[in-house]
């Protein structure tokens, strides 16, 4: 099994920064891809920021240019650095991993974090 832990979340004002932490552990022979991923009152869940080994990564349009993720790949940790918020970033932010269990399996898995509230209000 694996674990994701976040931290991070918190009230800003418009326009502040946040720093969103997500550390993977447990059953992990390598980590395909890592990312944040958001969910309003009364909306589905949407991606925010995705990066994948090898790859690169891809950011949703509305924060393209004020977010930036970014990974730790010895600590299997990825962070999401949140610049210039505003009101409608507020979110319970989900860290997601997509994780190969063993050497001898390709498959992969997808994990969940617990979420984390980021709320940006004056």
């Amino acid at each position: 099994q694996v674990q994701l832990v976040e931290s991070g979340g918190g009230l800003v004002q418009p326009g502040g920064s946040l720093r969103l932490s997500c550390a993977a552990s447990g059953s992990i022979f390598s980590t395909y891809a890592m990312g944040w991923y958001r969910q309003a009152p009364g909306k589905q869940r949407e991606l925010v920021a995705r990066i994948i080994s090898g790859v690169g990564t891809n950011y949703a349009d509305s924060v393209r240019g004020r977010f930036t993720i970014s990974r730790a790949n010895a600590k299997n940790t990825v962070y999401l650095q949140m610049n210039s918020l505003k009101p409608e970033d507020t979110a319970v932010y989900y860290c997601n991993a997509q994780i190969r269990a063993t050497a001898t399996s390709e498959a992969t898995t997808h994990y969940w974090g617990q979420g984390t509230q980021v709320t940006v209000s004056s």
